[in-house]
């Protein structure tokens, strides 16, 4: 559906030439939920941008449906961002405009016939949960709310395309929510290819079926968001992960334990008695200073910080990591 070729966008700074995007290849599965995670700075948000051309490529090429679009202008490419629908971060709703009228505008704006603007945003208002609201103002409304409303406005004319741009980073975590789950139902309801930008990782465990790792404007890891959750191979990834896994300790927990790890579990092994097993083939005791389950792409994913004893030998301990090692992603617990 998408396919991005050694795209770079470059900027002049000070006399010197910034790379924001650097030699980027990506595909994008037609009907796939793909979330693009990294740090501020990354260049996420210009990444994405060149998919619609708000943001044309310095070099390489970007394709929409074997298309190549790059050098798109004028009607053509008004034609082409038809097809592709925007979310941002702010919602860019027309303050003294109805959510229904808010809606309707997108449609009035493609010249849709009047007799069909009136079912079209019912049926767009009920998909994201905001039937009863249609005559509310955007000031009546909670963050949450709005970002709907952008939504179902960017899905006004049924793009084949859906591209959100940091689309819940403005939101408290009650209000991610409920966009989450409208945009789940939009994936459960639509034939619709999205692409998410985000720094948030509790968004990645939600919602995508895959996920890309940028940094300092490269992707350097793609896979399912299970795979890079469960063994991140990248520094920036297993970063990411482990910030979006971590707990907090108190200071007198950490200053009582003896040396801490991290162990993450993935599929079979979140169920196993791995700690049991440790102190029944090793004799080694292992305390569970804090841990839990969760469950991504419906496939369980265990985390534990465990705290081993001070006073054991070098062989012994790295008996126990190698076991370890063995059935987990294992590193040395750091507090982000």
């Amino acid at each position: 559906m998408i396919r991005l070729e050694n795209v770079s966008v470059a900027y002049e700074q000070f006399g010197r030439t910034f790379k924001a995007v650097d030699r980027v290849s990506l595909d994008v599965r037609k009907g796939e939920f793909l979330g693009i995670v990294g740090t501020s700075g990354a260049g996420k948000s210009t990444l994405v941008r060149t998919i619609n051309l708000l943001q044309r490529p310095t070099s390489g090429k970007v394709f929409i449906k074997d298309q190549e679009i790059t050098s798109l202008k004028g009607r053509e490419l008004s034609k082409l961002r038809q097809n592709i629908g925007m979310i941002f971060q702010h919602f860019n709703l027309i303050k003294n405009a109805s959510v229904f009228d808010n809606v309707a505008f997108a449609l009035k704006a493609s010249d849709t016939p009047k007799a069909e603007i009136a079912p079209r945003v019912t049926e767009l208002l009920k998909l994201v949960g905001l039937e009863k609201y249609e005559r509310s103002y955007p000031n009546d409304l909670s963050g949450g709310q709005k970002q709907r409303v952008a939504i179902a406005r960017a899905l006004a004319n049924s793009p084949e395309i859906l591209l959100c741009d940091e689309a819940t980073s403005a939101l408290d975590p009650d209000n991610t929510q409920e966009v989450i789950q409208s945009l789940v139902k939009i994936k459960d309801s639509y034939p619709i290819t999205v692409v998410f930008i985000t720094h948030q990782m509790e968004v990645a465990k939600s919602l995508f079926d895959r996920v890309a790792v940028m940094s300092k404007g490269r992707i350097v890891e793609v896979g399912s968001s299970y795979q890079i959750f469960s063994r991140p191979e990248s520094t920036e990834a297993q970063k990411l992960v482990k910030r979006s896994l971590s707990y907090s300790l108190p200071e007198e927990v950490k200053k009582q334990a003896g040396d801490l790890y991290q162990i993450v579990f993935k599929e079979e092994s979140a169920y196993e008695p791995t700690i049991a097993e440790i102190s029944r083939k090793l004799s080694v005791d292992l305390s569970i200073i804090a841990g839990g389950i969760e469950y991504i792409q419906k496939k369980p994913l265990g985390s534990l910080v465990v705290s081993l004893s001070r006073s054991l030998d070098a062989n012994k301990k790295r008996e126990v990591l190698d076991f370890l090692n063995q059935r987990a992603f294992v590193s040395e617990y750091k507090e982000l």
